[in-house]
């Protein structure tokens, strides 16, 4: 059966003016290769419906197999996609000049007329939004040892990002969604459109908040301040969630559980941390080594950023070769806060004025891409913690 190719063309639209910018842009960048529109027609067989991998508001993932017999993930924005040129631009510049373990791997990208196409490294097993947290959608099997394994190769990314790279990144938008897995489950950072190359010379910056509402730090979702910390912030609430096989928000449960990091800082105080684990691992977990993960979750998510660990030391806390320290823990930045703060901003609508004038989108599925450039509440789930 033939397949109907996707239609990005018609109408001529303001992108059009951009051409000239993406072309010249792209061709300062040493390790993007450009590829023809043609050339990733071709691999997609005609961006074939069967082929396609993924969808979100930027566009649509498909898997296709190139020239040199590579498979990739070739990520074709839409006409209509949030993410604008200048994050198409960011996410090339930033990933093609870096490689890590775990970090997606950028082949190159397409500008031809009016299409933005990335192309990747294919990654088989998805997201962790659509295979961990998916739960009743996805037949993998997350066992402790892959869990932990997870949790450590996302810290390690991170922390290239921030301590190894000159100058540092700070990716804005760490979340189950952007977390890909290969064929052994190790954990790639996908997703570069909101990053910021940050001098080593500066404490933070003051920027559009972008990003998803529940990962967001509240330093930044209420101030625009950014700095590394953010990121820990994310890869905290990140943490929660791979331990407990559960979304941070799930308005399905009781009023008092809706909320991961507020259930995970009460059951902190009355030393029951050991409540939040995943009910499917049933006794195939370690009992110390999943009460340390869940504290160094709350370490990377209290409300002063100075008070969060670097990714670092993150890595050095998961790893065992340093120890948590509980009287160093303190109350968390709340989600509720947030959310108490988008409802006096919004009292009509469902949506959140980010300080840059435009309006973001605060409704987002735990099983989709979440579109560039958006705070989005994570509320669905398939199972109860």
């Amino acid at each position: 059966m033939t397949c109907f190719g996707l239609c990005l063309g018609g109408k001529a639209s303001p992108r059009h003016n951009h051409v000239v910018e993406i072309d010249e842009e792209i061709s300062t960048i040493e390790n993007a290769r450009v590829y023809s529109y043609r050339e990733l027609r071709a691999a997609t067989e005609d961006f074939c419906p069967v082929n396609k991998i993924g969808k979100g508001g930027f566009g649509s993932v498909y898997k296709g197999r190139l020239r040199d017999g590579k498979m990739a993930a070739i990520k074709v924005l839409s006409v209509e996609s949030k993410q604008g040129v200048k994050e198409f631009l960011t996410e090339i510049k930033v990933i093609s000049n870096i490689e890590h373990e775990n970090l997606v791997k950028l082949y190159g990208c397409c500008a031809e007329g009016d299409h933005r196409i990335l192309v990747y490294n294919y990654l088989e097993n998805n997201s962790l939004s659509q295979t961990l947290l998916g739960g009743a959608h996805s037949s993998l099997q997350f066992s402790w040892i892959t869990r932990t394994k997870i949790c450590i190769g996302v810290a390690r990314g991170l922390a290239f990002l921030h301590e190894e790279v000159q100058p540092y990144i700070v990716h804005r938008d760490i979340k189950a969604s952007n977390i890909l897995l290969d064929k052994d489950l190790t954990p790639k950072i996908s997703d570069f459109g909101l990053a910021k190359l940050i001098p080593a010379d500066l404490t933070h910056v003051s920027t559009r908040v972008a990003g998803t509402l529940g990962y967001l730090a509240p330093e930044y979702a209420m101030r625009g301040q950014l700095t590394r910390k953010a990121d820990v912030y994310s890869f905290g609430i990140l943490l929660l969630e791979i331990v407990s096989g559960r979304c941070n928000t799930n308005k399905r449960l009781p009023i008092e559980e809706q909320y991961l990091l507020e259930r995970a800082w009460r059951l902190f105080k009355k030393g029951e941390l050991i409540q939040l684990v995943d009910a499917l691992l049933g006794d195939d977990f370690d009992v110390v080594d999943a009460c340390k993960f869940l504290k160094v979750s709350l370490l990377c998510t209290q409300v002063m950023p100075k008070s969060r660990p670097s990714m670092s030391t993150v890595v050095k806390l998961l790893t065992g070769e340093m120890q948590v320290n509980d009287e160093e823990i303190s109350e968390p930045g709340m989600l509720s806060d947030l959310v108490s703060l988008r409802n006096q901003k919004n009292t009509s609508s469902d949506t959140l004025s980010a300080g840059s004038g435009k309006q973001v989108d605060s409704s987002s599925s735990a099983n989709t891409t979440a579109t560039h450039g958006t705070m989005t509440f994570t509320t669905i789930d398939d199972r109860k913690s």
